[in-house]
């Protein structure tokens, strides 16, 4: 008998749910160790990207709103996955912020050209990657939450 005090158990969660929760933290650390390496000016990190000192040119460029979309949308997403990890309902917010932060970002660079040095084409398919890659763990986060994963 339910006295209404007690919360009904949590449906159990299948092991591919721990797998993706884990890929999302490794993936997204990944942008966290960008962001940190690009933010701290580190040359031999930035110079797998081309000329260091062109690249940053271009980031110092960016509007202060473009600059802030950035850690907004690394940060937010690290947080979704470790909330994924700890099984949080707030996990499909943090990556909605995610997205909204890095199509904000990736907007202005899609809308300012590139120096030529920089102008690759995994410049230009890697935003849509990680767009595509936030979306899904938006939706994966959502349902998760729908199907009773989430606390």
């Amino acid at each position: 008998m339910n006295d209404g005090m007690t919360a009904a158990p949590a449906a159990k969660v299948p092991a591919t749910y721990w797998v993706i929760a884990i890929l999302s933290l490794v993936w997204n650390a990944f942008g966290g160790v960008d962001y940190v390496m690009t933010r701290t000016r580190n040359m031999d990190w930035l110079a797998q990207a081309g000329d260091p000192q062109v690249l940053l040119r271009w980031i110092d460029s960016f509007p202060l709103w473009a600059q802030v979309a950035w850690p907004v949308g690394v940060w937010a997403s690290v947080l979704g996955s470790v909330l994924l990890l700890a099984r949080s309902r707030h996990a499909a917010t943090a990556f909605l912020v995610s997205l909204a932060g890095a199509v904000i970002s990736f907007a202005y660079q899609f809308s300012t050209p590139a120096p030529a040095e920089l102008d690759t084409t995994m410049n230009k398919v890697m935003p849509i990657v990680i767009l595509a890659i936030i979306a899904a763990l938006w939706l994966y986060a959502k349902r998760s939450g729908e199907k009773g994963w989430l606390k």
